[in-house]
C-alpha cells in the first residue's frame, strides 16, 4: 500500500500510517447526538471523514467505517421534555434529519451504524468488567469511573490531572468519591427512560456508549478514531480510560479530529444557539457547493462560514463541471498520471484534501488551455472524472451507462451507427448538420431535442456545430 502520514491527536505529531492488519482499515467516528437538527458543523465532520474513507478505499484499502448515533443522553431527554415528547421518538426523528442531509451532501452511509440503545448489554458488561478491575464504583445506584485509577489520564488532551482538579466539582445529589470521576451508568430518574442493570433501573452515561460500541464492531484495538476536536476532552480522553483500563491494550491507534466551523469568528454550538441550520443552508446552496466549501479548508483547521465563501465556492463548481461539459467524455483514454500522483502526493499529507482540489483545479486549467488551442484534454478529462468522484462532487446527471443505452436507441432511430457511445453522438450531429442543410427541419430538431433530453448541448456555430455534455 501507499505511504501516507496523518496528524495523530494523541502525541500530538505526525506519523506514518500503518494499520494493525496489512491492506485493512477500521475506523470509528462519533456520530451525532441527535438532540436537534444537525447545523453546518455537523456537515463539515461528516464530509471530512467520509473524504478519508473514500481516500483510503481508493488507496486500495479494505475499510470498515462506523458511525453511531448518541440516541439516549442528558440533552436529548432536556430537549424531549421542552418539546413534550418521548425522547426515543425526538431522537428517531432527528436521526432520520441527519441521515437526509448527509445523504444530500453525498456522504456515504457507514458499514455500520450503531445506535446507543441497541447496545446497553455491551455497555453493562464493560462497567462491570471495570467494577471488577477496580477502576469504577457503585453508589446510590449510580456507577462512576474512578479517573485517578488509570495512570494514562489526560495522554490524549495533553491536560495534568492536577491542572483539572481546579475545576472539577461534586454537583447535588451526586454520590462520586472524587470530583474528577465521571459517570458510567445514571440511576433512574421520573420521565426518563430506564434499563436494568447489576445497580438498579437506570441509563448510560454518554461516554460508555462509544467505548462499547467500537469494541463491539472493531475489537479491543483498532486503527483510526475520529470526531470534532471539541470530543477530545472530556469524550475521547474517557474512552481511552475506560477501555484500556478494562482491556489492558492501547483503543484506537490514531486520532483524527476536524477542526469547528465558526461564524464571524464564534465558534458553532448548540449550547448558545449560535449555529446556522444544515437543512437550510442545503436549501439555499447546492449540496455540492456545501460540500466544496468544507473541503477547501485543511479538515484539521477551524473555518469561517460566510455567504461570500459558499458564493465563491457555487462559481468554483460551476468552473470545474464547465470544463467537464467542453471536453466531452475520453472514451478509451487513461487518466493524466502527472495530475494523478500530485494529487496522491496531497492526500497523504495527512488527508489534504484542499491540496487535493489545487489540484484538481490546475489540470482543469490545464485542460481547458488545450481545448482554446483544439488539442485533445482526454487525459485530464479521465484524471478529472477519477478525482471528483473521490470528492464527492461529480456533477449530478444521467450514468454513463444510461446514456450509452438510450444513445444507441437515438442511432437505431436515426439510422446511424458507432463503436462507442461518443461515436453516436458525433454521428448524430453530421445526421443534424445534414438535415439542416437539407432544410429537413423536422430531423434536425428532433435530434437536437433528443440529444438534449439526454444533457447533450449542441450549438452551432459559423464553423459548424459543436456538442458538450451538460
Amino acid at each position: 500500500m501507499p505511504g501516507m502520514d496523518v496528524f495523530n491527536t494523541l502525541g500530538r505529531h505526525t506519523q506514518t500510517f500503518e494499520p494493525l492488519e496489512p491492506g485493512r482499515v477500521g475506523i470509528y467516528v462519533c456520530g451525532p447526538t441527535v438532540q436537534s437538527r444537525p447545523h453546518v458543523g455537523h456537515g463539515r465532520a461528516a464530509v471530512a471523514f467520509d473524504v478519508v474513507r473514500r481516500y483510503l478505499a481508493w488507496s486500495g484499502y479494505d475499510v470498515t467505517y462506523v458511525q453511531n448515533v448518541t440516541d439516549i443522553e442528558d440533552k436529548i431527554i432536556a430537549a424531549a421534555a421542552d418539546e413534550g415528547v418521548d425522547p426515543q421518538v425526538l431522537a428517531k426523528r432527528n436521526a432520520e434529519t441527519f441521515a437526509a442531509a448527509y445523504l444530500r451532501l453525498g456522504v456515504g452511509p457507514p458499514d455500520l451504524e450503531p445506535a446507543a440503545t441497541d447496545h446497553i448489554p455491551e455497555m453493562i458488561e464493560l462497567i462491570e468488567t471495570l467494577i471488577a478491575g477496580g477502576h469504577a464504583y457503585s453508589a446510590g445506584g449510580d456507577v462512576y469511573y474512578a479517573v485517578r485509577s488509570f495512570d494514562g489520564y489526560g495522554k490524549l488532551s495533553g491536560r495534568q490531572i492536577d491542572d483539572l482538579i481546579s475545576g472539577a466539582r461534586i454537583e447535588p445529589g451526586e454520590h462520586k468519591r472524587d470530583p474528577l470521576d465521571f459517570a458510567l451508568w445514571k440511576a433512574a430518574k421520573p420521565g426518563e427512560p430506564t434499563w436494568d442493570s447489576p445497580w438498579g433501573p437506570g441509563r448510560p452515561g454518554w461516554h460508555i456508549e462509544c467505548s462499547a460500541m467500537a469494541r463491539r464492531y472493531l475489537g479491543d484495538t483498532f486503527d483510526i478514531h475520529a470526531g470534532g476536536n471539541d470530543l477530545v476532552f472530556p469524550h475521547h480522553e474517557n474512552e481511552i480510560a475506560q477501555s484500556e483500563a478494562a482491556t489492558g491494550k492501547p483503543f484506537a491507534r490514531y486520532w483524527l479530529h476536524n477542526g469547528m466551523v465558526d461564524l464571524s469568528g464564534e465558534k458553532m454550538a448548540k449550547s448558545t444557539g449560535h449555529v446556522v441550520d444544515l437543512i437550510e443552508a442545503l436549501g439555499t446552496y447546492p449540496p455540492q457547493a456545501v460540500r466544496l466549501f468544507y473541503l477547501r479548508s485543511h479538515y484539521r483547521k477551524p473555518l469561517d462560514f460566510t455567504a461570500e465563501a459558499l458564493e465563491d465556492a457555487v462559481a468554483s463548481l460551476e468552473r470545474l463541471w464547465a470544463f467537464r461539459r467542453r471536453a466531452g467524455d475520453p472514451v478509451g483514454r487513461l487518466a493524466d498520471p502527472a495530475t494523478i500522483a500530485a494529487f496522491r502526493a496531497a492526500m497523504d499529507g495527512d488527508f489534504d484534501a484542499a491540496g487535493g482540489l489545487a489540484v484538481l483545479f490546475d489540470a482543469v486549467r490545464t485542460g481547458n488551455r488545450l481545448l482554446d488551442a483544439h488539442e485533445d484534454p482526454s487525459a485530464l478529462a479521465a484524471a478529472y472524472d477519477e478525482l471528483v468522484e473521490l470528492l464527492g462532487l461529480a456533477e449530478p446527471g444521467r450514468s454513463v451507462d444510461d446514456i450509452a443505452e438510450a444513445l444507441g436507441a437515438l442511432g437505431s432511430r436515426f439510422g446511424v451507427a458507432g463503436d462507442s457511445p461518443w461515436d453516436l453522438v458525433e454521428g448524430l450531429v453530421a445526421t443534424r448538420t445534414a438535415a439542416r442543410e437539407q432544410r429537413d427541419w423536422p430531423t434536425a430538431d428532433g435530434v437536437r431535442d433528443a440529444l438534449a433530453d439526454l444533457g447533450i448541448v449542441v450549438e452551432d456555430a459559423a464553423d459548424g456545430s459543436r456538442w458538450h455534455r451538460r
